[in-house]
């Protein structure tokens, strides 16, 4: 079971991460915002490409749904973290990372990955 500590360990870890204040919330960026936390530690809300979005609600619609407005039809996500594991959350932040990094940082991390895995 995943905690808003472990989110924000986890996307601070990530390169070229910073944390800001939006709204009530606590919020990730790399090049753009990725990932917000929201001020209960309950949920946090992931910016999926529209593809990845259907995916992660499709395969754990108990952990993943879009948010119910124009946010959301542009691939933001309300994950319910108690529903994640650790690991699940890891893969969330990386593939919503991905999406905001500066493209030859991303591009250098899946390389690094794709290679560790071999």
């Amino acid at each position: 079971m995943a905690e808003a500590a472990d989110l924000v360990r986890l996307a601070l870890a990530m390169p070229g991460v910073v944390d800001y204040p939006h709204f009530d919330r606590r919020a990730f960026k790399a090049r753009v915002t990725f990932v917000t936390l929201a001020a209960d530690g309950l949920t946090a809300n992931f910016k999926f490409a529209l593809d990845e979005q259907a995916l992660k609600c499709a395969v754990a619609p108990e952990a993943f749904a879009p948010i119910p407005n124009a946010w959301g039809r542009r691939g933001w996500t309300c994950a319910t973290l108690a529903a994640l594991s650790e690991r699940e959350l890891a893969a969330a932040l990386e593939m919503a990372w991905r999406q905001a990094a500066p493209k030859p940082a991303a591009r250098r991390r899946r390389r690094i990955k794709t290679n560790a895995a071999v």
